[in-house]
C-alpha cells in the first residue's frame, strides 16, 4: 500500500552520502525537492541526509546497497509508503575497482573484478530502475538519470587521437558502456510516456571518493578536474528536464557526448 501522494517532487540518489551524490541531492533539494538520500552504510546516509537539512533542505535516508536484491526493494517499499510517489532517480552509486597503480589490460582483467564491477554499476541500476519504474510512471515528470563517463565511450576508448586514449580501465569502461547501452535502451521503451531517461558524465570531479594515480596522470595532475558543483551541474539538469526535454542521450556539461 502506498502512502498519500505527498505534495513535492520526491528524488532518490544513489551513493549521496558524499562526493558528487551528495552535491547532486544538495542542489535538488535546493530546488524544492524532497531527497532520498540513498547510501549503503546506513549511518552515513543519515549523516548526510542531517547535513542537508541543517542547511533547510528537506532530506531522509535510506538504506541501499545495489548489488542486493533485497535492500533494493525495500528501498521501494520505503520510497512508496513514505512519500507514495518518486520523480526522479538518479543511479550515482559505482564502483572501480580496477583503477589501481598500475594499468591491468583487456587480455589480463580476472571474471571476479568484471563481475563486481557490473553488479554495482550495471546490474544495480537496471534493478533499481525496475523496482522504482511504477512509481516513476505515475509522476508528472520522472526523470530517470545514470551517472556514467566519457571514459566508458566507444567512441573515445576507439579513437587513437582521444585525449582519453591512454585510459584503461577495462571493467570499469566496459561496465559505462553497458550502462550506457541500457539508457538508451529504456528510454526507447519508454517513448511516448512522461519519463525521460538520460545518462551524464560529470567529468572528473576530485572528490573524496579518490582518484587513481594513472587517471591523474593521464589529466595532467589536477588540472583536468572541475569543482563538485560543476560535475553535479549536468546530473540535476537531466534530473529537472521540461516536457520537451532529450531522452535517450549522453551528456556531459549540458551537450551530447558520443556514445
Amino acid at each position: 500500500m502506498s502512502a498519500p501522494r505527498t505534495p513535492r517532487p520526491v528524488a532518490l540518489v544513489t551513493g549521496s552520502n558524499r562526493g558528487i551524490g551528495l552535491e547532486i541531492a544538495r542542489q535538488l533539494g535546493r530546488l524544492e525537492m524532497t531527497v532520498v538520500v540513498a547510501a549503503r552504510d546506513a549511518a552515513r546516509g543519515e549523516a548526510a541526509a542531517a547535513a542537508l537539512r541543517g542547511e533547510g533542505l528537506d532530506a531522509v535516508a535510506t538504506r541501499l546497497d545495489v548489488t542486493d536484491g533485497a535492500s533494493i526493494e525495500a528501498a521501494a517499499r520505503f520510497v512508496r509508503e513514505r512519500f507514495g510517489r518518486l520523480d526522479v532517480l538518479v543511479n550515482n552509486a559505482g564502483a572501480a575497482f580496477d583503477w589501481t597503480a598500475e594499468t591491468t589490460q583487456p587480455s589480463a582483467v580476472d571474471a571476479d573484478t568484471l563481475r563486481r564491477t557490473f553488479e554495482t554499476n550495471v546490474f544495480g541500476p537496471l534493478a533499481l530502475a525496475q523496482a522504482l519504474l511504477p512509481l516513476l510512471r505515475e509522476s508528472p515528470r520522472g526523470r530517470i538519470v545514470n551517472v556514467s563517463s566519457k571514459i566508458g565511450s566507444i567512441d573515445e576508448i576507439g579513437r587513437p587521437d582521444s585525449p582519453l586514449a591512454s585510459m584503461v580501465a577495462p571493467a570499469y569502461q566496459a561496465s559505462k558502456a553497458a550502462l550506457n547501452a541500457f539508457t538508451a535502451l529504456l528510454a526507447k521503451e519508454l517513448r511516448g510516456t512522461r519519463v525521460k531517461v538520460n545518462s551524464a558524465c560529470p567529468g572528473w570531479v576530485d572528490t573524496d571518493g579518490g582518484v587513481p594515480p594513472w587517471l591523474r596522470a593521464a589529466l595532467g595532475g589536477n588540472g583536468g578536474a572541475v569543482p563538485v558543483e560543476q560535475g553535479a551541474d549536468t546530473p540535476v539538469w537531466l534530473a529537472t528536464l521540461p516536457d520537451d526535454g532529450p531522452s535517450g542521450g549522453f551528456f556531459q556539461g549540458r551537450k551530447p557526448v558520443a556514445w
